[in-house]
């Protein structure tokens, strides 16, 4: 389809109607805030959030009425929608931000019904008729039936609308409602954002639609498969721009009440979903791409940022990304610009809104002369998975929550895709195994986990969809779709992703769909060959949690698949239509000779080839696989002589699976502790960052459970003599610590080694951080750390310091302005072994003056990383999670934050405060989170269970390991 779209008639009467109506409409808005603004000053702060009357509400208990159901009925379907909105940057009276609106959507009948209903969350509305809050006209001549009541469902979030006759089936209608609402700092729906900017304050008012909070700006159809045209005007304050997702159409200026106003039209949209809406207001400045470009581009940003040239590396890749995706995809990028706007607040790290991306500071602004690498591929990969999301998602959507891993595993695998092309040095590609698929893999091993893809009624309710923001999604996702790119290969599996966008272009669709189109182009090509359908294979993936450990016993040949569950005694109470089984392609090689790809089909089999006395087997080349593999003890012996004789014969991907796998095949106690502790005795040898990732995120959980017993000091001097030769390269490669290392993946093993090497106590290292950071110090305005370095020298400078270090980093981060520095310093600062610190930079976080709201998680989790902020992190949480469930209003960040907290669990009194937790808040009537806490305390079951069986042993081999050096 075309970037046009065909406007009947009747609906250009309509629009042309509205076009020139702009003044009644101003003039409309300001009456309705001049009798909201009388109500206020009539009213407590209170009452003035509700002005309806409240027989106007049913709270009623739910029933099988269309309005208790949190799905929209299948009766009526939106055309298109006029909104004009009008945020107040300055606060009233009672101290409340406001915005007014009026909203116009054509919609039509589909099946016969006299009641319309239609999502309005937190909106109060003016009455349009006598007792009425909203008018039906009927289009093309239609008769409309009267209103006989309006009532708003506040659990589902309901405007309903019954009237006095059906509406006709195939006739279309148009409701129009006015409406006033608070423009808060939720970081949700239309919501403002506030900064300082030369001592004064400035508000920005923007949104956050995503999943379900189009609702809370105006009513809407608030559905992924309700995509219509949207028709937007803004009115903003004189000084101000006003963006949305369309390209702006003209400005007009005019005076309302004495008030000078600004009247900013915008092109309409494609035929799109609600979530994706986007309009900010703020005296923003930006920088834009040539004029000879195609595609607008245009970066935007507080002005400070973007005159120091924050925005300048967006800019430079974001027309190359996009150029790159319309050749990867075979499809144009639909619209005529793509904005990109940082923004001071803003909850998650980017949101690919049509036209219009929103990002936090962090994920789209970069400084080279402050900034590290490590922050400009966070600037890559965000951008990149928001551009990826312009055809996957945006042009072709879900139909339903249920199967957000389409939108989101597939813009998170090709991100790497394009940060590649973008970044074609730093060999981004293989981050994708440390970053998505082990990542994946440890929530996946859980009981408490779920598919990919759940059937639609399971999915329900706005909390329901807020935790399919996860992991899951995600990572897993984006290891499942490369896993099948890479058995399809990758231009089967892009000219199928062409098909398929070509065939359901601005329309909705289930993941069934995409097998289609791929089972297509498989077809088309006898070069591939598949031991089933690409649905058959695929659905096994995803319509089951978990994944496969595959077992290779090389002595007989056989090969095995199980569920994997990190608690073996764990039991799985979620039936599954394949009984737990994958159709596996299993990639191997022999003594470092590539075997090709076997398919296990079934729980057992048995498979010639991989029989053998003398040779290594390795599995699951590259990782691209979505499974774990274990060995005969034969072929475990085998590898680890091969890795401490000549590591580099094995990839580094699959070193450092080697080590991955094992440990976690340890603690799902498949192998023993001390196997798995034996895959890191080459590391001395080893220079490379993935594998060390690998093993540091795997010791790292010993930290974790024996940080606080005698086990720890053994663990310190054996990990010391595997940091110390790493410790000594670095200090040679550049030269002494004064260079930077030439290679990008060298950057972040040096970041690591000093890490590790400060913490097992390497001679030099806590000094040389001190030093650098003492420095600082002296000469605040010449920071002397190399930026890639900054969170590892800030974490242990602070902690080995005192108040003042501390008191010195908190200056530095209420003065930062570059948002990259801040989060390091957010960081760095929960480091401080000091607890009255600690305890005051917690408290810090409820006061938004101190800690912005969107880094309250962040920071509390941070503060229990720190073995001496942990027990307060979690007293913490304990004593203010109403006030924090309600600051986020959302299931996935509070989820976060009680996953983030509970790492160290290990002990019974623990395990039964997280269960006390768990009845307090469902004592309360509160659903969020819910599913962390009980992913929580499975893991902290597991932790108590591993450090019972294990830690004796695990004491006993660190012991014989020091003895014998």
């Amino acid at each position: 389809m075309g970037k046009g779209f065909y406007i009947s008639k009747p609906t250009g009467f309509v629009l042309l109607g509205l076009g020139a109506g702009a003044v009644l409409t101003i003039l409309t808005l300001s009456v309705v805030y001049t009798q909201e603004k009388r109500k206020n000053e009539a009213n407590s702060i209170d009452e003035t959030r509700m002005v309806m009357t409240t027989a106007a509400y049913s709270t009623s208990a739910p029933s099988n009425k269309p309005w208790d159901k949190y799905r929209l009925p299948d009766t009526l379907r939106p055309e298109y929608y006029n909104v004009t909105l009008w945020p107040r940057l300055v606060a009233d009276k009672q101290g409340m931000y406001i915005f007014t609106g009026k909203s116009g959507v054509a919609f039509k009948c589909v099946k016969e019904t006299n009641l319309i209903i239609i999502h309005s969350n937190k909106l109060n509305f003016t009455l349009t008729s006598e007792m009425h809050h909203a008018k039906l006209t009927g289009l093309e001549g239609t008769h409309a039936p009267a209103v006989l009541k309006t009532w708003f469902q506040t659990q589902t979030q309901f405007m309903v609308i019954q009237l006095k006759e059906n509406l006709q089936v195939g006739k279309s209608y148009w409701l129009y409602t006015e409406f006033r609402g608070e423009l808060s700092d939720d970081l949700g729906g239309f919501y403002r954002s506030e900064y300082v900017e030369n001592g004064v304050k400035k508000v920005v008012a923007t949104t956050q639609m995503q999943p379900t909070a189009a609702r809370n700006a105006f009513p809407c159809f608030d559905e992924p498969s309700m995509k219509a045209i949207f028709h937007l005007t803004l009115l903003h304050p004189p000084g101000t721009v006003a963006l949305a997702n369309g390209m702006e159409l003209g400005t007009e200026s005019m005076t309302i009440n004495n008030q000078e106003v600004l009247l900013t039209r915008f092109e309409p949209t494609e035929k799109m979903s609600t979530y994706l809406l986007a309009f900010v207001v703020s005296e923003f400045i930006n920088i834009r791409s040539p004029p000879e470009a195609n595609v607008l581009i245009r970066i935007w940003g507080r002005r400070e940022a973007i005159a120091n040239g924050q925005g300048d590396y967006a800019l430079n890749v974001t027309f190359p990304i996009l150029k790159y995706f319309e050749k990867y995809y075979n499809t144009k990028y639909p619209l005529s610009k793509s904005d990109q706007i940082a923004l001071p607040d803003f909850a998650a790290g980017a949101m690919e809104n049509w036209g219009l991306v929103t990002y936090r500071e962090t994920s789209l602004f970069y400084d080279p002369k402050v900034s590290s690498n490590e922050d400009r591929e966070w600037v890559v990969t965000v951008i990149t998975h928001e551009l990826a999301h312009m055809w996957f998602g945006n042009l072709v959507t879900m139909r339903w929550w249920n199967d957000l891993w389409l939108n989101e595993g597939f813009a998170s695998y090709v991100s790497y895709l394009g940060a590649d092309y973008a970044e074609p040095t730093w060999n981004i590609k293989d981050l994708m195994v440390l970053q998505q698929v082990q990542r994946a893999f440890a929530v996946d091993a859980l009981v408490s986990s779920h598919p990919l893809s759940s059937r639609e009624d399971e999915v329900i309710t706005p909390d329901q969809i807020d935790e399919l923001f996860d992991t899951i999604t995600y990572s897993k996702g984006a290891a499942i779709l490369r896993m099948l790119s890479e058995f399809l290969s990758e231009s089967v599996f892009a000219k199928g992703l062409h098909n398929y966008l070509h065939e359901y272009a601005y329309s909705n669709t289930v993941h069934t769909d995409l097998w289609k189109k791929l089972q297509e182009v498989v077809d088309a090509d006898s070069s591939i060959q598949l031991p089933a359908s690409v649905n058959e294979i695929m659905n096994r993936w995803i319509l089951q949690m978990g994944f496969p450990v595959v077992t290779i016993d090389t002595q007989t040949g056989s090969i095995s698949q199980q569920h994997f569950l990190i608690d073996p005694e764990a039991v799985v109470d979620k039936p599954s239509d394949y009984n737990y089984e994958w159709f596996v392609p299993i990639t191997w090689m022999k003594n470092g000779s590539n075997m090709g790809q076997h398919w296990l089909l079934t729980k057992t089999a048995s498979y010639e080839p991989m029989k053998t006395d003398t040779d290594w087997v390795l599995a699951n080349l590259n990782v691209t696989g979505y499974y774990r593999v274990n060995y005969d003890s034969h072929n475990w012996e085998r590898l680890l002589t091969q890795l401490t004789s000549d590591h580099k014969v094995i990839s580094v991907l699959n070193r450092a699976q080697i080590i991955d796998d094992a440990f976690h095949l340890a603690r799902a106690e498949i192998i023993n502790i001390t196997l798995a502790l034996r895959t890191t005795q080459y590391l001395s040898e080893e220079k490379e960052y993935i594998p060390w990732e690998s093993a540091i995120r795997n010791l790292e959980y010993f930290f974790l459970m024996f940080d606080r017993s005698e086990v720890f000091g053994p663990l310190q001097t054996y990990l010391r003599g595997k940091a110390q030769p790493l410790f000594d390269h670095f200090k040679v490669i550049t030269s002494n610590w004064t260079q930077k290392p030439p290679r990008y993946m060298d950057q972040y093993n040096q970041q690591n080694v000093i890490s590790m090497a400060c913490k097992t106590g390497v001679k030099g290292c806590s000094e040389l951080t001190r030093m650098w950071y003492r420095q600082w110090m002296k000469k605040p305005d010449s920071n002397p750390i190399p930026p890639h370095l900054k969170p590892i020298v800030y974490c242990n400078a602070i902690a080995t310091g005192g108040v003042e270090e501390w008191d010195f980093g908190w200056k530095m981060f209420k003065n930062s302005t570059i948002g990259g520095e801040a989060e390091k310093l957010l960081f760095g600062l929960s480091c401080t072994k000091v607890p009255w610190l600690l305890n005051r930079y917690l408290e810090y976080t409820m006061d938004p003056n101190q800690i912005r709201k969107q880094d309250i998680i962040f920071t509390i989790v941070y503060v229990a990383s720190n073995e001496i902020g942990q027990p307060l992190a979690w007293d913490f949480i304990r004593a203010n999670w109403e006030s924090i469930i309600k600051d986020f209003e959302g299931g996935s960040f509070f989820g976060s934050l009680i996953l983030g907290v509970i790492k160290k669990f290990s002990t019974k009194f623990e395990l039964q405060q997280l269960q006390r937790f768990k009845e307090d808040i469902a004592a309360s009537g509160f659903s969020f989170g819910t599913h962390a806490i009980e992913q929580a305390i499975e893991r902290t079951k597991a932790n108590i269970k591993w450090v019972s069986e294990n830690k004796a042993q695990v004491m006993n081999w660190l012991i014989e390991q020091s003895v014998s050096l």
